[in-house]
């Protein structure tokens, strides 16, 4: 053993920068391995395997050579082995070093991919829902915080989005199925959370509940909120206090998809124009004002065949 550890140092700690190098990518590889492993059942077999080789050097150090020769000839065998046992870490680890060096990343960024798979888990969910005649709202966060609205009347779910898993929370008979969803990124975040009703309504008796919340939520924070009707099956999408219904999945996929994608930089505005419009209100819109607004100006028309059509 101690003839081993000499023949190392003397081997590798030749005292050349090229020898730390390499000790500390090899480092880096053993403590990525141990990560790809952590939370599954490989952990077990490691600490086996280990506890052989451990025999094996007790074996060497006391000269039981019957026993060192069984242990040599099996690990032959378990060479194999470890590849079947390994099987799903070594594909995983594999998946993600194909990750890391993907040349998809050279045409498509990683804000513009996980916005388009928020927009289509969304969609299809909806789609579902509505097909079904489930009630649903869910809440997308964008620059304006949610998690203090979601942890005070919400249930903590942290899981990553799902289709399956939306249409699952709101199967009419769950605990979670009259709340809010809210959506951080690509995770569901909480469940069962109940958001301010809009106020800001002539006749508030023209909207349910749930569209009634998304509103509130929308005027409120920057928000985009999706709304399944239970009585109608329609779809709908909040921005802003404005409503469009009567959405397809790809219609609302594609609407997602520009709201949330990551935009270019805004221009700065010059200093005199904002002087000018925040002291005598010059071009701002009319309708920022607390009164009270008409339910049919909120909607926001569709095409027959195309996507919604602002006013």
């Amino acid at each position: 053993m101690i003839d081993a550890f000499r023949e190392f140092f003397t081997t590798y700690l030749r005292g050349s920068w090229t020898s730390i190098v390499d000790i500390g990518l090899v480092a880096i590889v053993i403590y990525w391995l141990f990560i790809l492993i952590r939370g599954t059942r490989a952990v077990r077999i490691v600490i086996g395997l280990s506890i052989l080789y451990l025999v094996y050097l007790a074996a060497l150090l006391f000269g039981f050579d019957l026993l060192r020769s069984l242990m040599e000839t099996a690990a032959v065998v378990g060479l194999f082995a470890v590849v079947v046992v390994f099987q799903p870490e070594l594909r995983r680890g594999l998946e993600q070093i194909g990750r890391i060096g993907s040349v998809n990343r050279f045409f498509v960024s990683t804000e513009v991919a996980s916005a388009e798979r928020v927009a289509r888990e969304i969609s299809r969910a909806s789609r579902i829902l509505a097909g079904s005649r489930h009630g649903a709202l869910i809440v997308l966060e964008r620059e304006t915080g949610l998690q203090d609205l979601a942890t005070e009347s919400g249930v903590p779910v942290h899981a990553d989005l799902r289709a399956e898993l939306l249409v699952t929370i709101f199967y009419r008979g769950t605990a979670l199925h009259d709340g809010a969803v809210v959506v951080s990124g690509e995770q569901i975040t909480s469940a069962g959370v109940l958001l301010p009703l809009s106020q800001n309504v002539v006749d508030s008796e023209r909207y349910g509940t749930r569209h009634r919340a998304a509103i509130g939520i929308s005027e409120q924070t920057d928000a985009v909120v999706v709304v399944v009707s239970e009585e109608t099956g329609s779809i709908s999408l909040v921005v802003r206090g404005r409503i469009e219904r009567n959405l397809t999945e790809e219609h609302l996929r594609r609407r997602i998809f520009n709201l949330i994608r990551p935009q270019a930089p805004r221009r700065a505005v010059p200093f005199l124009r904002r002087s000018i419009e925040g002291r005598w209100q010059i071009g701002q819109d009319e309708t920022d004002s607390d009164e009270p607004i008409d339910p049919d100006a909120r909607v926001v028309p569709t095409a027959p065949d195309g996507p919604p059509v602002r006013r």
